[in-house]
């Protein structure tokens, strides 16, 4: 009896031990997208203040973070047809962005800028819809 009892403690103690470790992994990956995106937003700024003062090194180096942060695993929120479209516009603008710092073409860098902006705030929209669409119905919840 003493036996089993031990058994269904132990039991018990490793069933909330595991539900800790998997909330704390849930949290952590949260933090990282979280801070992922906080590191994107950092290198948009960074390129703006560059653009504004011509610093075109400044503005190649983050450019090119910008285009190989699309390649991590991290930025691959959704597979989905639209995801994949707003992720590819992006890297795009990013890359001729990076290609008009290197011309020191500000012109160019300028319109780059704009439309990479513009897709962000579009895939950012999608996302947002797609999370939103996710979350239970008022109609449905409480099971009325």
């Amino acid at each position: 009896m003493k036996t089993m009892g031990r058994l269904l403690v132990c039991g018990a103690l490793c069933a909330i031990a595991l539900t800790m470790v998997i909330r704390t992994m849930g949290q952590q990956q949260g933090v990282t997208t979280k801070e992922f995106m906080r590191e994107k937003l950092e290198h948009s700024q960074n390129a703006l203040k560059a653009l504004a003062e011509e610093d075109y090194f400044t503005l190649g180096k983050d450019a090119k973070r910008l285009s190989a942060m699309t390649q991590e695993a991290r930025w691959q929120a959704f597979q989905n047809p639209d995801y994949v479209q707003h992720s590819t516009a992006f890297r795009r603008q990013a890359n001729a962005l990076a290609k008009a710092a290197e011309d020191k073409n500000i012109d160019a860098a300028t319109l780059a800028y704009v439309r990479m902006t513009m897709s962000c705030v579009d895939c950012h929209k999608l996302v947002r819809g797609k999370l939103i669409g996710a979350l239970p119905s008022k109609d449905h919840a409480g099971g009325g």
